[in-house]
């Protein structure tokens, strides 16, 4: 268990895409963390696009990110559903000031556009959505994954082991003061 005191906090909301939210949520589990699911609302169920579902324990406000290590956020068209909602997108932004690890895949890359946290870095995501991340300022490229310091982004499931060993590998090194 690599990570038994570690906070991770994966963002829920309808239409996410099923392996990129219950991939990460069971790969932090098994390395030991702990995981919030957060969505704009408490105790609130959200559905995937291929149906399965996904309940809410905190939403923004409830959150410390002081106290959490890594925020995760999954694709599928749930990412343009949480952009809608500013306490959504000004948790990204809290994170990413407080220098956290933020991991996003496919189209969480719109969360990261939303939040303003793409001027001069270097990302990929699903290619449907380059012009999207390069308008907001990055420098996207065509990878499994892409990690510019504590930033990692991956471009669709496919990618999720490679996402994975990133964001556990990081998740760890802060875990032993790095």
């Amino acid at each position: 268990m690599l990570l038994k005191n570690h906070k991770a906090v994966i963002l829920v909301e309808n239409i996410f895409n099923d392996h990129e939210f219950w991939y990460p949520y069971y790969r932090f589990l098994e390395e030991g963390a702990q995981v919030e699911v957060v969505g704009p609302e408490k105790d609130k169920k959200y559905t995937g696009k291929h149906g399965t579902t996904a309940v809410s324990t905190a939403a923004p406000r409830d959150l410390s990110v002081r106290e959490s290590g890594t925020l995760i956020i999954p694709g599928g068209y749930a990412p343009d559903h949480m952009r809608r909602d500013k306490n959504m997108v000004d948790l990204v932004s809290a994170f990413h000031k407080q220098g956290k690890i933020i991991g996003a895949i496919c189209h969480a890359g719109w969360m990261l556009a939303s939040a303003d946290i793409l001027r001069g870095r270097t990302v990929t995501s699903f290619f449907a959505i380059r012009d999207d991340l390069i308008n907001a300022g990055a420098n996207w490229v065509d990878r499994e994954v892409c990690t510019d310091e504590r930033l990692v982004t991956s471009r669709t499931p496919d990618d999720l082991p490679a996402f994975m060993r990133i964001l556990i590998k990081l998740a760890a090194a802060c875990e032993n003061g790095n």
